[in-house]
């Protein structure tokens, strides 16, 4: 089971990644829009939830990676 820990480790740092450049990308099409509403969506995207989604994956797989999840026992 610890190999699967590992290996899930990667899988979340790279869907960390993935998913913060789609959601950067997206964010700056919002934001090149006319409407102000697509505007404001796009900063809010970009600014509060990309740091936060991106960041917690990542992190997640690190600890992964590093073995945090193994059980002691």
């Amino acid at each position: 089971m610890e190999p699967l820990k590992k290996y899930l480790g990667i899988v979340w740092i790279l869907l960390g990644i993935y998913v913060g450049y789609a959601q950067i990308t997206d964010s700056i099409t919002k934001i090149g829009s006319d409407k102000l509403e697509d505007r404001v969506f796009g900063w809010i995207i970009l600014c509060v939830l990309v740091p936060i989604v991106v960041g917690g994956l990542i992190l997640f797989g690190k600890y992964a990676l590093a073995g945090e999840y193994e059980d002691d026992k």
